[in-house]
């Protein structure tokens, strides 16, 4: 039984940067052994409905025929991931708004704000400059995936 448009498919992944160093996983092991453990983490495989754009388009299409117990390693280019850096989601905020709710900036830190999560890429003295990027934006990324379970889509 192969995974088609449609099917709920519980998979595990290990996501890694082009130099091998692993940035995610559904494997608490491998993220253990990888210094990325978050202890808050529920691990274990992860279930999605192909076809839905719950995943980026580079391992939702590798799926895409797998079968139960297959591994399969993909290399993900950033239009088929997680995109291309985009400028109008660098955007400069005066340091006024860190320093009224009692936040020193510093440059690589990462800020929850009404707009989403940012990153920090430079404090100014007036001005502290947020990129709402996604952090893998513009990154060649690589998932090694295995199916663990297909849930055929019903029929109408």
């Amino acid at each position: 039984m192969k995974v088609e448009v449609g099917d709920f498919v519980l998979f595990h992944y290990i996501g890694r940067y082009e130099n091998g160093e692993v940035f995610d996983t559904s494997y608490r092991d491998i993220a253990e052994e990888n210094g990325i453990l978050v202890e808050e983490r529920e691990y274990g495989p992860i279930g999605v409905t192909v076809g839905a754009g719950e995943l980026i388009p580079g391992v939702e299409e590798a799926l895409i025929g797998m079968e139960v117990g297959e591994k399969k390693e993909v290399v993900v280019p950033p239009e088929k991931g997680y995109g291309m850096p985009e400028e109008e989601l660098i955007v400069p905020v005066p340091i006024e708004q860190f320093i009224s709710a009692g936040i020193e900036p510093m440059k690589g830190m990462y800020v929850m704000t009404d707009a989403g999560m940012a990153r920090i890429i430079s404090v100014e003295e007036d001005t502290v400059t947020l990129d709402f990027n996604h952090p893998l934006a513009g990154k060649i990324t690589v998932f090694e995936i295995e199916v663990v379970e297909i849930r055929k889509k019903e029929s109408s």
